[in-house]
């Protein structure tokens, strides 16, 4: 009798392995761990070489594996919800996506892209919410900054962060208030001494080629993702090639006399006929972004997802995946971007519509694609210059940390053409 009815558990095992052979992870409310099931898929391409599916707009954006015991583990280790489910399951699930009446679609990922950070390597008095984001996630990631991109080593990777950065040679505008604390002129003098060991005379004509390089990448098939200061100073670097935009508590010498009469918009990626403001004391580049007290109350100030079609608009409708639509919104010195400015063909993908106010950008460039995404931390509303960084333990299903994540699994999307 106990032969047998070892022989029956046996068969219970073996039917059971044969009939749930897929894992689901569900990315609506359900999902305790929104975040770390980023994580879960990045590591399944990285570790296991395997091709997982993202169910665009089926229960958040899930993710679905071939069953393994390793991906389970992984699930439990990490806290991550998930179902196990048999392959009719699977394949019903697919079938309702295939469905020519419901906004939903099947993208294939195959394959981890190599993620680079461009950071300063000296300490800075703030955080970066990308790299809170992908270090909570445990997605591995390389940091470079301007010597390593000068020397040409941009396309080792597949995608691009800019850290919290100016690329007009300003020192981040931070003259007013931090022009006396040790950490700014600390950052002075090395971007300096950085500047001419990589034969430039100037800050800002480094970060002008800085910029170049990074352009290129992006032209040549790269994926470049930036927030808060990272977005308009860079579109203003590349306007403003040939003109010296910088006053002389910066760079020893002047400005070039009526330059935003001489701002070339046509080299810009997302942004064209702002104005520029140069003066030490403001605490802003520029009119694109909008200025603190021209934006609604904080009881007040959220921003809405675009909801795109899936089978038709796929890239954008990859970058939108969420279990919620209407996200709460969160400053930066680059908060949000003034509508009228942003180019006709760039594609809004957020936006706070009552304020006129774009949040959530995204274009093509040559082969490669840009995403701007404005604000600094989108679960620290103000965040200030030494707060503590975000603790993302606190807040696993942060919608507005999801936007960053879906960025960095959307160059592993096996390329589909799009549907015109």
């Amino acid at each position: 009798m106990k032969k047998l009815l070892l022989a029956f558990a046996f068969l219970l095992v073996w039917m059971n392995s044969s009939i749930a052979s897929h894992i689901l992870i569900p990315m609506d409310e359900t999902q305790k761990n929104h975040l770390k099931a980023y994580g879960i898929a990045y590591w399944e391409l990285q570790h296991q070489g395997g091709t997982l599916e993202w169910l665009l707009n089926y229960q958040g954006g899930s993710f679905l594996f071939l069953y393994s015991k390793d991906i389970e583990k992984e699930c439990n280790i990490r806290g991550v919800t998930y179902k196990v489910i048999a392959d009719v399951q699977a394949s019903q699930i697919r079938q309702e996506i295939a469905d020519p009446e419901v906004n939903m679609e099947l993208v294939k990922l195959e394959k981890a892209p190599k993620i680079a950070v461009y950071s300063p390597k000296n300490k800075l008095p703030w955080d970066d919410a990308v790299t809170l984001a992908l270090t909570y996630a445990e997605i591995p990631y390389e940091i470079i900054y301007d010597e390593e991109i000068i020397q040409g080593k941009l396309p080792l990777y597949d995608w691009l962060h800019l850290h919290h950065e100016d690329f007009t040679g300003q020192y981040g505008k931070f003259y007013a208030m931090y022009r006396n604390a040790p950490w700014y002129q600390e950052q002075v003098r090395s971007m300096e001494s950085l500047a001419k060991s990589l034969g430039f005379n100037k800050v800002s004509q480094l970060k002008l080629a800085v910029a170049h390089k990074i352009r290129d990448f992006t032209a040549g098939g790269g994926f470049l993702f930036t927030m808060c200061s990272g977005t308009d100073s860079y579109d203003i670097a590349l306007a403003a090639e040939g003109l010296d935009i910088c006053e002389s508590m910066y760079d020893g010498d002047g400005t070039t006399p009526d330059y935003n009469s001489k701002l070339d918009y046509s080299k810009t990626f997302a942004f064209q006929n702002f104005k520029l403001s140069t003066n030490p004391m403001e605490y802003e580049f520029s009119n694109i972004d909008v200025k603190p007290q021209n934006r609604m109350s904080r009881d007040k100030d959220f921003f809405t997802l675009f909801d795109f079609s899936a089978k038709w608009d796929i890239v954008p409708t990859m970058l939108c995946q969420n279990h919620e639509q209407v996200i709460f919104g969160f400053m930066g010195q680059s908060t949000a971007f003034n509508k009228e400015l942003v180019k006709p063909g760039v594609l809004i993908m957020g936006e706070a519509k009552a304020a006129n106010e774009a949040k959530y950008l995204h274009g093509e460039y040559g082969k490669g694609t840009w995403t701007f995404y404005g604000g600094h931390d989108p679960e620290d509303y103000q965040h200030m210059v030494g707060d503590p960084p975000t603790d993302l333990n606190l807040h696993p299903n942060s919608p507005g940390y999801r936007l960053i994540l879906n960025n960095i699994l959307f160059p592993a999307a096996k390329k589909k053409k799009q549907k015109t």
